[in-house]
Formats: C-alpha cells, structure tokens, sequence
C-alpha cells in the first residue's frame, strides 16, 4: 500500500507518493529465495540416530612420509606424540559435548556423549569441524613442542569417519580396540626398530625375522638378546592416551576489599573443569569405575 502527503517544493505544494518503511528492505529469508534454491534437494540427510554415540576419529594421511621427512624418532617420537595430545585437548576444549578422547600414534577418536545436538547431529558438520580443529592445532602447537630445530615444512592432513555406538558395552569395546591395537602396535615397532637400531639388521632383515612370531616371542627378542624388560616401557607408549573431563581446584590470588578491612591480596580457590591426560587401562572395569560420569546409564 502506498501513502500520500504533501510536500513542499520551492514554496509550492505537491503531492508526494511515500512507500511504506518494510518496502524499503528485503530480509535475508526473502533473498535467499530464487528459481535455484531446488540443488538444496540433492543434498544428503546425514544426521546420526539420536541414543547413540557419536565417534569421530581421525588418522593421519601418508603419516609414513610426514614422519621421515620431519625425523621423527624411532620407534617413537615423544614430541610428536605430545603434539597429538595437546591438539586433541583443543578439539575437546572447543566441544565440550565429548566426554572421552583416546589416541595412539598418528590417531584420535573423539566421543560425543549420547545426547549431543551440537550441529544438529550431522555427521559431515562434526568430522569437518574436528578434523578442521584438530589439524590447525597441530600447526599451530608445532613449535611448542618441536622449536626451531625442526620446521614444519608442509601442512600435515588427517581423514576422519564417523562411527555410531548404541551401547556403552559397544563404546567400551571400540575403545578397547583401539588400545589394543596400540600394544599390538607398539610391541612390534618397538621390536623392529630395536632390531635394526641395535642389533644391525636393515629394515627387510627385521620384517623377515619378526614375520610369523607371537607377541611372547618378541618379548623374548627384547629381553633376551638386548636385555629390555617391554612391561616396563612407558605406559605412555604402551597404552596411549585418554583425555577426560575432570573438576580441579585452582588457587588464585586476587586484590579484594573485605569489610571493614584495607584491600589486600586473598587467595581464591574455585572447582573448574579441564582435560586431564591418562595413560592406563580402559579395557577393563576399573577406570570405568573411577569415572562413572563418562557413560550415560542404559542398563547394557
């Protein structure tokens, strides 16, 4: 509807035709709407089933290479692996909706609990945003823990999947898993490389000798021809690491004016909650009997 008054021009009145105030702004929502918005149709329902877990872990992409040309230490890289860590706590601080985060090697697996809505639940918008997260940390954190002796001399990437646990049986087995494949893991590497480091073997040599052994025949190769006892090796290497939320006290001074009283300094002490580091079991019940507000009940 349009709106008549007059107006006056150079000492004459005229009549002056005035759009109403909403004709003069288009909101968002109508400007989005055009003959193209019909492609919004081809995309992909991915939201994850509510109850659920949610796991999105990430691996890192041709690490192998990344490793050699950085020198990483063999068979592990203490610095490497608090770089991991500490860009895992990054993600966990940006998305408080994970309870749990375990990691080895060149891997993390994030836990969002069971009754998340963080985007939505879409699944492509939590695995980009970790992924995102978790990787310009670990640009960002670099020189913390390598200095300036060793540049980081191109961007390092990490594939992600996003994994649903209906159970907190089926959660406790999956982190299981991943422990398990870490010991698995570790072991050999740890066998291998002690082998060609020490024992003067080149690379095919120590494949060849480690082909087709036990997990008990290489500790026995450890103990017996370099005299390492593998069960004392850092529970770092042989367990990974899982991150929690945990309440901590903080003590902090602060200037205050108490009654009656010149300001002066008083020490404050609050309960906030931060990310611990573990590196102890969490295949069987104790940890899970430590920290019960990890797993929502569901009677499983």
């Amino acid at each position: 509807m349009l709106f008549g008054k007059a107006c006056r021009f150079g000492g004459r009145a005229r009549y002056c035709v005035v759009k109403p105030l909403a004709c003069l702004f288009t909101t968002s929502s109508n400007m989005a709407k055009s003959k193209f918005e019909y492609v919004r149709n081809f995309e992909t329902d991915d939201t994850c089933l509510r109850n659920c877990y949610i796991v999105v872990r990430l691996d890192g992409r041709n690490f192998h290479k990344f490793t050699e040309q950085h020198k990483f230490t063999k068979p592990n890289d203490i610095r490497a692996l608090g770089l991991m860590s500490r860009s895992a706590r990054s993600v966990m601080e940006e998305l408080e909706d994970i309870v749990i985060a375990y990691g080895q090697s060149d891997e993390f697996s994030f836990v969002f609990k069971r009754t998340s809505t963080w985007f939505k639940r879409r699944a492509s918008k939590l695995m980009t945003h970790v992924a995102s997260q978790f990787s310009s940390s670990y640009v960002f954190y670099w020189k913390e823990f390598f200095g300036e002796d060793q540049p980081l001399l191109y961007p390092p990437s990490f594939d992600g999947r996003v994994v649903l646990y209906p159970s907190n049986r089926n959660l406790k087995d999956y982190l299981s898993w991943r422990q398990a494949d870490c010991h698995v893991n570790n072991l050999y590497n740890t066998v291998f490389w002690t082998l060609v480091q020490r024992g003067g073997l080149t690379t095919v040599q120590a494949e060849e000798r480690l082909k087709g052994t036990l997990a008990a025949d290489k500790n026995e190769i450890l103990f017996s021809e370099f005299n390492i006892n593998y069960n004392a090796e850092s529970p770092l290497l042989k367990k990974g690491t899982t991150l929690i939320w945990e309440k901590r006290d903080e003590t902090v001074t602060k200037r205050m004016k108490l009654p009656n009283e010149e300001e002066r300094e008083v020490a404050v002490t609050r309960s906030r909650r931060r990310v611990q580091a573990h590196h102890c079991d969490v295949i069987g019940e104790q940890f899970w009997e430590e920290h019960r507000d990890i797993l929502e009940d569901d009677n499983c």
